[in-house]
């Protein structure tokens, strides 16, 4: 065998301490532009994708609250806001884990309360995690009043049905098809859903849904969560929470790239 059969058929021994000339070409051209390669991919990766939403939920952080219980047909704390443009801030009151708060303050509609709790809140909306044990009713007037609620007319809303206290900040993304299990679970436990909606110009805003007749419906739309729905429905306004009042039955899913051309052109700003 000449040298030249040994240069062309050269092997590899792992244990030899310098590996043959042709492997050592091999390695020394395309390592190198390799792994500067997968450092670009990274690169690229890390800065395609979208930021976390800060929503925020604050673990560990017990603070003690009071207020009015609105108990139907999801537990909220009412309290009055003097100097603010509405009289009433309406706090959703969730329990711990994927629980809503009905087993904390049921039988408690119209009375004042203090209890602890941990702050959950996304943009405008705010929740409390229930400690619980913790709720006492007060006997002095905590000075909540009623909710006024105010009719904005019957709209058409395009968005994703979200378990509101995974999407106002206990998880991150709280949303979309990688959180549909997650969010099945909590409404299905009590968790207020909510339509969340953003319009043709990117803003956003999020309805309580409620059945026509005030009712909870989150046994009626197990099967919308996390996917694209349009719902056709009356819109309100209680304290500065808004609403949306329709039938499950009528909730119509739709196709994902259909959702940026049905965006609602509804403003709003004017709700608020």
């Amino acid at each position: 065998m000449t040298t030249n059969d040994h240069n062309n058929n050269d092997l590899y021994i792992g244990w030899q301490e310098q590996a043959p000339t042709r492997h050592a070409r091999f390695l020394k051209r395309w390592v190198p532009l390799l792994v500067g390669m997968a450092l670009a991919v990274s690169v690229v990766l890390v800065t395609t994708q979208d930021g976390f939403y800060p929503s925020v939920f604050e673990f560990g952080a017990v603070r003690t609250f009071e207020g009015m219980i609105s108990e139907e047909p999801y537990p909220m704390l009412l309290v009055s806001r003097p100097g603010e443009t509405a009289s009433v801030s309406g706090y959703y009151l969730v329990g711990q884990g994927k629980h809503g708060a009905h087993d904390a303050v049921g039988g408690m509609d119209g009375q004042c309360v203090q209890f602890d709790g941990t702050l959950i809140y996304r943009d405008n909306q705010t929740m409390i995690e229930v400690v619980p044990g913790t709720v006492a009713v007060l006997d002095a007037s905590c000075g909540a009043p009623s909710m006024q609620n105010v009719s904005l007319g019957t709209h058409t809303l395009v968005g994703e049905i979200v378990d509101s206290k995974c999407f106002f900040g206990v998880m991150n993304p709280g949303n979309l098809k990688i959180h549909k299990a997650c969010a099945t679970r909590c409404i299905s436990g009590g968790i207020p859903p909510v339509l969340a909606v953003r319009d043709a110009e990117g803003r956003a805003a999020y309805f309580l849904l409620q059945g026509t007749d005030g009712r909870s419906i989150n046994q009626e739309i197990l099967d919308l969560i996390a996917v694209p729905v349009e719902i056709t429905g009356d819109v309100e306004r209680h304290g500065d929470l808004l609403v949306l009042r329709a039938e499950p039955d009528t909730f119509h899913q739709i196709a994902e790239h259909q959702l940026m051309q049905r965006r609602s052109a509804l403003q709003f700003t004017r709700m608020h």
